[in-house]
């Protein structure tokens, strides 16, 4: 991938030198694909920008290992969101497979993908709202990170929900910070000093602030895409749309990539402008479930407790179906395999 993705907030109120009002723009947001152009060159439309690339440009669709390469970096804060469905393994299982490292992972409520990034020693610190292996108990190797730094040490900055799905949603809108009137006569603050205290300006109610959370990079599953890279997504949707927002450069993975989306009035749809890679991974929220294409894997979640509360057995199974297959759709087969070998 050569091109840059950027987010740049366009606020000219001026006349350039070719006469064009740029006072349209506002506080519009743009995403552009730039290509060695400097941004004080624009003024007027869209189409009237001398030696500005900058177009209402649609995602690229590639492949998911192409997407990670270049869009997740070491050191970056990286936002994996799903909420019980649309969870994105695949991708995570990328990041892992190309051993990214000393991430900042964000996720509302980080289970086994997570898990599965931190004992294979992709992350340094976790952001988070909640941490568990849903209905089945906890995350070892997250328990073992945070209790004996294994494989690394782990910082974790717990929120509550709201405060956390606020913190998106202020990242999305280009806001420094979220309020929300939360934490009376919680603990939770003692511990976490990003959350702090105001007074409103207008009523003096004490309320809580939280810094918004704006990923370098935010990577969502949903079940399709056009062939422009518009996305929709539907089922629980959690705070998928907020995550993408926010975010300087998103990659979703899809079920599947059609010519028409069909999409229903009041549908949630990501479009393509804000997202710089689309990638087709069928299956690729599995364990977790597709709404209107698959189930939960309930099996997985309750094996998987056993897999990571042992070091050794957790890190033959990572080389064994994720860093020694070449992508997820040879960890499909490869888990299927052991999976039917497991029942003669």
């Amino acid at each position: 991938m050569v091109e840059t993705h950027r987010n740049f907030d366009a606020r000219h109120s001026t006349t350039d030198s070719g006469g064009h009002n740029s006072e349209w723009l506002g506080q519009a947001r743009l995403t552009c694909i730039i290509t060695n152009v400097a941004l004080n060159e624009a003024g007027g439309g869209p189409g009237n920008w001398p030696g500005l690339a900058c177009l209402w440009q649609m995602a690229e669709i590639t492949t998911l290992s192409e997407a990670v390469a270049g869009l997740v970096r070491d050191g970056d804060m990286v936002a994996m969101e799903g909420f019980t469905h649309l969870i994105p393994f695949a991708a995570g299982h990328e990041v892992i497979r190309q051993r990214r490292k000393n991430l900042t992972l964000v996720r509302m409520t980080p289970d086994v993908i997570y898990d599965q990034l931190i004992g294979a020693g992709c992350a340094k610190k976790l952001i988070f709202s909640w941490g568990g292996n849903p209905g089945v108990g906890s995350l070892h190797r997250l328990r073992d990170a945070v209790e004996h730094d294994w494989p690394l040490p782990l910082e974790i900055q717990e929120h509550g929900h709201g405060d956390l799905s606020n913190a998106y949603v202020a990242g999305a809108s280009k806001l420094p910070f979220a309020v929300l009137r939360a934490y009376a006569g919680s603990d939770l603050p003692k511990h976490n000093e990003r959350i702090k205290f105001i007074e409103c300006p207008f009523t003096g109610e004490k309320l809580a602030a939280v810094p918004a959370i704006e990923p370098d990079a935010s990577i969502i599953h949903a079940q399709k895409a056009d062939r422009k890279g518009n996305v929709l997504l539907w089922g629980i949707l959690g705070v998928q749309k907020e995550a993408v927002l926010a975010a300087k450069r998103a990659i979703v993975t899809v079920e599947e990539i059609v010519d028409d989306l069909k999409a229903w009035p009041n549908a949630c749809i990501l479009p393509g402008w804000t997202i710089s890679a689309v990638c087709c991974v069928p299956g690729g929220a599995f364990p977790s479930y597709a709404h209107g294409y698959y189930e939960r894997d309930n099996r997985f979640y309750q094996a998987w407790d056993g897999i990571a509360r042992d070091r050794e057995t957790f890190q033959s199974w990572i080389k064994t179906y994720v860093l020694e297959t070449a992508d997820f759709a040879e960890f499909r087969r490869a888990f299927g395999e052991s999976v039917a070998q497991a029942k003669q």
